[in-house]
């Protein structure tokens, strides 16, 4: 059996295909997933316009096959691209318009409203958090030994448990190619400083809402951290880039 015939058994989109269902139920077939998945959360992503269940004349909400298929994609893109739910929710009106957009930021191209194949596969494979070991870090960065060993010594990547998470495969992937230009992690301490200084603004930012106990708070919360992030990335840019356009001239 395929890892996508896996997951399709699993989420059972066919399954379910013409059935409406309540939230409890949603919460069922997503659970297996995403497993900190909760009616708050549901109800979060509603607020931000990513999902629009019917209701009946009680006000009960109900969901459809499509509204799982599309809550499944949006909490995948969220939890496997790390992508603000505002650019989720803007590829996602395209859709609703009608248009193609082709992909999305990262390269993905999926169809929100059915789990495709590719989609499939990327959710079997990231059930869990992927991690690698010093030496998986190494092959899939291109990086040294050496190379990987100063990253660490530097504060650039962390391990736990003597594995390594994408973030620190990114980091190394970026680190092999600054080196061709004779970058070497002890140039790059500044970035941790600023990195960390960083998220300090964003964790002062978005304390008041963190500190609430319910989901919906905690999930704000992140959404929030994320934008402030994106922001400060962009500002990053745009102040550096504007100063090597200057040296142009």
């Amino acid at each position: 059996m395929s890892a996508s015939q896996s997951v399709r058994r699993t989420t059972g989109p066919e399954r379910l295909r013409g059935r409406v269902l309540n939230i409890g139920e949603v919460l069922s077939e997503l659970s297996a997933d995403f497993p900190a998945i909760s009616a708050s959360k549901i109800r979060f992503l509603e607020e931000k316009g990513l999902v629009t269940p019917q209701r009946t004349a009680a006000g009960y909400r109900k969901y459809s096959t499509a509204d799982v298929e599309r809550l499944r994609f949006v909490l995948a893109l969220q939890r496997d691209q790390y992508l603000p739910l505002k650019v989720i929710k803007d590829y996602l009106d395209a859709i609703d318009r009608g248009e193609r957009p082709e992909s999305l930021p990262g390269g993905m191209s999926l169809s929100p409203r059915v789990v495709s194949d590719q989609l499939a596969g990327e959710l079997s494979a990231r059930v869990h958090a992927r991690t690698l070991t010093f030496n998986e870090l190494v092959q899939e960065s291109g990086a040294s030994t050496e190379l990987v060993h100063s990253l660490a010594s530097y504060g650039l990547i962390s391990s736990a448990d003597e594995t390594y998470d994408e973030h620190a495969l990114k980091v190394a992937r970026a680190c092999v190619q600054l080196e061709a230009h004779g970058i070497e992690p002890r140039h790059l301490r500044p970035f941790r400083a600023a990195a960390d200084r960083e998220l300090g603004l964003v964790e002062r930012v978005v304390a008041p809402v963190a500190s609430r106990r319910d989901v919906a708070s905690k999930a704000r919360a992140a959404e929030t951290a994320r934008e402030i992030s994106d922001l400060c990335l962009s500002l990053h840019s745009a102040l550096v880039h504007g100063q090597i356009a200057r040296m142009e001239g």
